[in-house]
């Protein structure tokens, strides 16, 4: 029964001398990889991802805000920079809303311009 422990024991080394290279470095992988990943740019942060977001959905406020004015002014790049402001101003309203929002009324009197 010694033996066959002593067998097994040695069996368990080897595999063991085997896969240890193997699990150190799965380990520092795991300890190292986001690191390096966020570092390299490869890991979007959720500050980055709001901004993002922010910023598609003033684009697409202002484009609703550019078309209604259209309808109700159709000459709107004849309009001063003032005339356009208070152009988006009031149609950057968006549905739902009470007030209007001052990035939005900004790209919608750009828009407006052209």
């Amino acid at each position: 029964m010694s033996s066959h422990t002593a067998t097994m024991r040695e069996t368990a080394a080897a595999k063991w001398a085997t896969a240890k290279p193997i699990a150190i470095g799965l380990a520092i992988g795991l300890v190292a990889g986001p690191f390096i990943s966020s570092f390299a740019g490869f890991q979007v942060r959720t500050s980055t991802a709001q901004t993002a977001a922010r910023a598609g959905i003033v684009e697409q406020q202002a484009m609703f805000c550019a078309e209604r004015a259209r309808a109700a002014v159709p000459s709107t790049a004849s309009l001063d920079w003032q005339g356009r402001s208070e152009l988006a101003r009031k149609w950057a309203t968006m549905p739902g809303s009470t007030i209007a929002d001052s990035e939005v009324v900004y790209a919608c009197s750009g828009k407006l311009s052209t």
